[in-house]
């Protein structure tokens, strides 16, 4: 496994602190933050919302989406609509967010992301598949060239439903921080094969800076 792990029982809580940590550690006055989607996320965003407080200054930072599902921002399905809900409602406002659009391609947010360069935070999660943001095993989109940081994707297995829009590992690659939060039994075989360096899993190849694993101990297993 690419980082450090950190085994905690309350991964919501521990993501929190980690935010607020980056934050205030900013090399400058904005904060560029990618976030997820999934239930976890869901939670590790309400949380964040409300440990928060005064600590982090909204104003301050940019939201980036790190995967999209093809559907309409206000579709239940959205990644958009879930950090808008979980997040963005709950602060009340933020420096600019920029929702990803299926409609117009990749392209305009490689554009964003390649103007931004470095990114301060990138939050990931990861499937029983081993599957991270929508780069799905054997899918083409881990196959990017390196140069490429935003791609389409699908899953050809056919088990994630929705075309998706995605960055690549090598538009991860370029967090200063990269946290992915892990929890659930459902994720324990996943994780110990991420650990063991297996490389058909897509979740073994996250690089960033630095790499923190927060993971919960019915998903850690024997790593704890």
């Amino acid at each position: 496994m690419h980082g450090e792990l950190v085994v905690v029982d309350d991964v919501p809580g521990e993501f929190a602190e980690r935010v607020i940590e980056a934050f205030h550690g900013r090399p400058n006055d904005g904060f560029s933050f990618v976030v997820s989607g999934g239930d976890l996320a869901r939670r590790c965003y309400e949380g964040l919302a409300d440990d928060a407080g005064n600590q982090i200054d909204w104003w301050k930072v940019d939201i980036y989406w790190g995967d999209e599902r093809c559907v309409p921002l206000d579709d239940e399905n959205s990644n958009y609509r879930l950090v808008r809900e979980a997040l963005l409602e709950r602060v009340g406002a933020v420096n600019a967010n920029y929702p990803m659009r299926c409609d117009q391609g990749p392209d305009p947010y490689q554009l964003r992301l390649g103007e931004l360069g470095r990114v301060d935070l990138v939050h990931l999660g990861m499937g029983p598949d081993g599957h991270t943001a929508s780069l799905f095993p054997d899918s083409p989109g881990l196959d990017a060239d390196p140069g490429r940081l935003v791609v389409m994707n699908e899953d050809p297995e056919g088990r994630n439903q929705f075309p998706r829009m995605t960055l690549t590992l090598a538009g991860i690659a370029r967090a200063r921080l990269v946290l992915v939060t892990v929890a659930g039994e459902a994720k324990r075989e996943a994780l110990a094969r991420v650990a063991a360096g297996d490389e058909t899993m897509p979740a073994t190849h996250v690089r960033g800076d630095h790499v923190l694993w927060i993971v919960d101990p019915a998903a850690a297993g024997d790593l704890a």
